[in-house]
């Protein structure tokens, strides 16, 4: 493989507008509402007045040992040797929900037509690989990066960011608001 590709989520400057979701949701023409290839987590901890909210935007980890691509019968979900991206096809998908049994981060989501759907970072919309995806264009405080992964480490560093934990090396950076929010 020549590059590992993610994602950096800045969770510091997310303030979930839900750009990311919706710009997702239209250039792929899924319904409004719909969890499937991105969605904004809310995570709130503490007690008032010194409560922590965080907002983080994820889609695939884009692992580097998927266990979506290891698990699938007819071979549907493949890592792309160029960036590392995992991407389906859903004309192999036989909707056996496999992938979705074996990702530990609960990513693959059924169509109505009972074929797998997930982020691709939009390589399913003919993207140039010098362009990022449309979540990441989309967000308006530029909390979402997207790029080879020794350029979103040294964002996250910078961020004291942290990557992503797990057996499948998920390709994802996450940084987080430190202080509660009684103090920002």
């Amino acid at each position: 493989m020549a590059v590992q590709y993610g994602f950096f989520v800045d969770g510091t400057r997310c303030v979930k507008c839900f750009s990311c979701e919706v710009a997702c949701q239209q250039w792929h023409g899924l319904k409004a509402g719909t969890w499937m290839r991105r969605t904004v987590f809310d995570t709130v901890e503490g007690a008032f007045p010194s409560v922590t909210r965080r907002f983080t935007s994820l889609s695939c980890m884009h692992c580097e040992n998927p266990a979506c691509v290891a698990v699938c019968p007819v071979g549907a979900l493949s890592k792309r040797d160029e960036d590392g991206l995992v991407v389906g096809d859903a004309s192999r998908c036989i909707g056996c929900r496999s992938c979705a049994l074996g990702c530990p981060f609960d990513v693959p989501r059924y169509r109505e037509d009972k074929t797998m759907d997930k982020c691709d970072g939009c390589l399913s919309l003919g993207r140039p690989s010098d362009e990022d995806p449309r979540c990441v264009l989309t967000c308006p405080t530029r909390a979402l990066h997207f790029g080879p992964l020794s350029e979103m480490e040294a964002l996250a560093r910078a961020k004291g960011a942290a990557r992503l934990e797990g057996e499948t090396a998920p390709s994802v950076f996450v940084a987080h608001r430190v202080k509660p929010i009684s103090e920002s």
